[in-house]
């Protein structure tokens, strides 16, 4: 009880609950995907180190960090089901400070796309929103099972590939590269799907709809599986169609080793789906850096 009350009563942020806030570890996948569009860019790296490297931050700890303390702070009460241990439900992150560390690194982050140009701006401007549309109220569209997980998969894949593109040539990207980026934004809905697994009592009792809730575990990987699958037959299809035959086959490659990671994860989806996030996911991403290189050959 004493220690319990002691983490309650504190006035300021513990720095280390500040970190966890912001989740290093998800960080990867944008700050992945605007390499994948630096890549596809075909544009030269040694003169635009510098736009390079200030995406990926910006990609990574700013927005991404930005937007897992505004989840956390709108979904307080569902951590306090699922992980009351997080740093605000715990009271290591006090009051409104979880609120507060939200906008000001909302403002930073707008601060920090200025300085790669009108698409960098604007790219930052939508993944803000798309933040707190995903998390707050009224809007809160991580209610949803199907528009939740697409949105954080277009944000956390299409949209800093093709900010890394944009970036990188000053101009809009390819159709190819915006198609290629598009799709492999619509297949993480899956891997975003798989993540909802861990929250799912807690999404049960606060009224969030995911997919493991309104389908049931066995459903909602099925369904995750081929969402994440489709997408990448199709970028096979299409990199064949334009004479990218090694890449393809790579990918292809890539997909039948994920079939047989999902075989394994579908005998116990609730249990196996953090399993599968460090197998098919890797083979996933693996597959997104192969259609760069196969965009970039096409510049």
């Amino acid at each position: 009880m004493s220690v319990s009350t002691s983490l309650h009563s504190r006035t300021l942020p513990d720095p280390a609950a500040m970190l966890r806030l912001i989740k290093p570890v998800t960080w990867f996948p944008p700050m992945w995907a605007y390499l994948c569009g630096l890549v596809a860019s075909g544009a030269s790296f040694g003169t635009h180190w510098g736009l390079a490297l200030l995406g990926v931050v910006l990609a990574g700890p700013i927005v991404c960090g930005m937007s897992q303390a505004a989840n956390d702070w709108c979904d307080r009460h569902v951590d306090a089901i699922n992980e009351p241990d997080r740093p605000i439900p715990s009271g290591r992150i006090p009051g409104r400070w979880g609120l507060w560390i939200a906008l000001a690194m909302s403002a930073f982050a707008l601060v920090v796309g200025s300085f790669l140009g009108t698409w960098g701006l604007a790219a930052t401007i939508v993944g803000i929103v798309a933040a707190w549309a995903y998390s707050a109220e009224p809007v809160r569209l991580k209610r949803s099972g199907w528009w939740g997980p697409g949105l954080v998969g277009l944000s956390y894949e299409t949209l800093p590939w093709f900010t890394g593109a944009a970036v990188l040539s000053q101009s809009l990207p390819r159709p190819e590269t915006i198609g290629i980026a598009l799709l492999y934004g619509t297949g993480a809905h899956g891997i975003m799907t798989l993540n909802d697994f861990k929250a799912l009592e807690g999404d049960r009792q606060t009224g969030v709809n995911s997919l493991p809730v309104t389908l049931g575990p066995d459903r909602a990987a099925r369904v995750a599986c081929a969402v994440m699958l489709v997408p990448q037959i199709v970028v096979v299809l299409a990199l064949a169609r334009w004479g990218a035959f090694v890449h393809a086959g790579l990918i292809l490659a890539l997909c039948v080793g994920q079939l047989a990671a999902m075989r394994v994860m579908l005998r116990d989806p609730k249990a196996k789906a953090p399993w599968y996030n460090g197998t098919g996911v890797l083979m996933y991403i693996s597959g997104m850096m192969i259609a760069a290189f196969a965009l970039r050959g096409l510049a």
